[in-house]
């Protein structure tokens, strides 16, 4: 594709439409209206200042000028919260002598949704799992900078490893229920933790959690059935059970619903608006409509550079950064 047919393309109206649509959409779910095949389809009315954001930042992209990670040296928008419940500052991230993750500065609030999109290999994942030392289990990664949870450091040499896992939760790309029965997916993390003193009170904590990941009313008559006899969806479902099992505070999701077919992550897109009444979730997808759906708040990686964070229908209107625009245009991907 041409520099001359890139601008063009920024300066489509219809195709900024198009693009605008897939972030509107986001609203609508959270508002809880229904929502026709026309709503999905239809063009909405374009802010005239992203309009003229566009056509700022398309002779830019057309030259290529602020396409070179190298000339980015600060995250341009909203990286920080007064509410803050993880706080990342000045984090880098080695693998050996490589450097994965650069001077990434960082918070994310208390309840927030947030999406980190990017480039494969951008470190996006790498970053996540720096947030419960999931990084500690690869040999030669190192991790330098504060990460810190209501002010602790999760980082510090005393933190108990296995604690912290129980307080930030992980659910991976693809699902990996234990090879034991549904019940005892969801109970073993109350198990070793000591959450529960008697058999009603981890009845209660397994009923609870399958209640809050969707999943009760259609496993409630065969809980003591193998939970990899589950499909697909019905898996990563249990397995985010699994992880709110144990009460934590953050979920880190990697990729929930790249496996999956386009009902059951309907069905976690729904699950993750709602446990974020309860719970801080960060998500990492490769799906800009996913991220556009269900998080408040974006962040663009781009070879491991933190590029831009803004509130998520800033970034897939009016994006700040050239490097943010031409990932969310198709420049590359």
């Amino acid at each position: 594709c041409s520099h001359y047919g890139i601008a063009n393309l920024f300066n489509n109206h219809e195709y900024i439409g198009r693009l605008a649509a897939k972030a509107f959409r986001a609203p609508l779910v959270k508002r809880n209206k229904v929502m026709s095949v026309k709503d999905t389809t239809a063009v909405p009315v374009i802010n005239k200042n992203a309009s003229i954001n566009r056509q700022t930042i398309a002779p830019k992209i057309a030259s290529g000028h602020g396409l070179d990670v190298d000339d980015h040296k600060v995250t341009v928008g909203q990286s920080f919260s007064e509410n803050a419940k993880m706080t990342m500052r000045n984090v880098n991230v080695f693998y050996g002598d490589k450097q994965a993750i650069y001077d990434v500065n960082i918070d994310i609030a208390k309840n927030e949704v947030m999406a980190m999109i990017g480039p494969s290999g951008c470190g996006k994942s790498t970053f996540l799992r720096t947030l419960n030392r999931m990084n500690d289990t690869v040999e030669g990664c190192r991790v330098e900078g504060d990460i810190l949870m209501d002010g602790e450091n999760l980082y510090a040499p005393k933190l108990d490893v296995v604690e912290l896992r129980a307080r930030v939760g992980m659910v991976f790309q693809k699902p990996n229920p234990f090879p034991k029965s549904i019940y005892d997916n969801v109970a073993y993390g109350p198990k070793i933790h000591g959450l529960a003193d008697t058999r009603v009170d981890l009845d209660e904590i397994v009923e609870s959690s399958l209640r809050k990941a969707s999943l009760w009313e259609e496993v409630k008559e065969r809980l003591h059935q193998p939970g990899t006899g589950l499909s697909g969806g019905q898996q990563q479902r249990l397995c985010i059970a699994r992880a709110i099992a144990v009460s934590p505070e953050i979920i880190l999701m990697d990729e929930p619903c790249s496996a999956l077919d386009p009902i059951a992550t309907a069905k976690i897109e729904e699950l993750i608006e709602e446990l974020s009444q309860n719970f801080t979730i960060a998500i990492v997808t490769h799906s800009m409509q996913q991220a556009a759906r269900v998080s408040h708040r974006t962040a663009y990686f781009h070879l491991g550079k933190l590029i831009e964070v803004n509130p998520t229908e800033q970034v897939f209107t009016m994006p700040e950064h050239p490097l943010t625009e031409a990932y969310i245009t198709g420049r590359f991907g």
